[in-house]
């Protein structure tokens, strides 16, 4: 029985298919039936009109960014709407987002992540031929490589300070196009942003309420 807050992505390959409805249809009722009974709420649903093929789908994109703002779950009516995007399994385990799809419910992040290994595998094995067509090169005589100048960057072994960077950066991008709906209401000072996003359910990354102090630290994200 499905419960707590849900984030709807649909997706169809052609615009015709978006206008008519053809299709989008068809995923809804999947959705909504997989939702049936329980205690849920669909916070929202977005719809794309993308080939599967395609990686760059900004409304993908969105929906991660409001199951991140909201602690949701992204639900698809099927498995095959991502399956045959790699990078967009590589890209959901990373982005630390529930996910279940309504005709096999039991396929969830955890399915996801081993989809993603199998793909990192099938990189790797290209990389291993790959390195063994370059070593057969070189053993025919064939000049390889050189020096290009590459310089190692000065403080590499501070990583872990520049992940928790990347992160404070990447919830920014999530939370900045909702402190611009709150300034458009009419929010102007740090405590009333506080409050605007507070009063949307959007949570800090601890899961915490907004305080003046945070919004500041947001908006000075690069």
């Amino acid at each position: 029985m499905a419960e707590g807050r849900y984030i709807s992505y649909l997706r169809v390959s052609t615009a015709k298919q978006g206008a008519s409805g053809l299709g989008l249809e068809a995923q809804r009722a999947a959705v909504t039936e997989y939702l049936n009974g329980g205690r849920w709420t669909v916070i929202n649903e977005v719809v794309e009109v993308e080939s599967g093929k395609r990686n760059d789908r900004p409304k993908l994109a969105e929906a991660l960014r409001l199951c991140r703002l909201h602690n949701a779950t992204l639900v698809i009516a099927k498995l095959d709407r991502l399956s045959r995007d790699a990078a967009f399994l590589l890209n959901l385990q990373a982005g630390n987002v529930r996910f279940v799809a309504a005709d096999m419910p039991e396929a969830n992040e955890m399915v996801v992540g081993i989809m993603a290994v199998v793909a990192q595998a099938e990189r790797k094995m290209i990389s291993a031929r790959t390195k063994a067509a370059l070593a057969a090169a070189k053993a025919r005589g064939v000049k390889l490589g050189g020096d290009r100048g590459v310089v190692p960057p000065a403080g590499a072994s501070a990583r872990g300070g520049a992940v928790t960077k990347a992160r404070a950066s990447a919830r920014a991008w999530d939370v900045a196009p909702v402190i611009e709906e709150v300034q458009a209401a009419g929010a102007v000072s740090l405590r009333e942003i506080a409050a605007g996003l507070n009063n949307r359910g959007i949570r800090t990354a601890r899961g915490g309420q907004w305080s003046a102090v945070q919004v500041k630290r947001v908006m000075e994200q690069p």
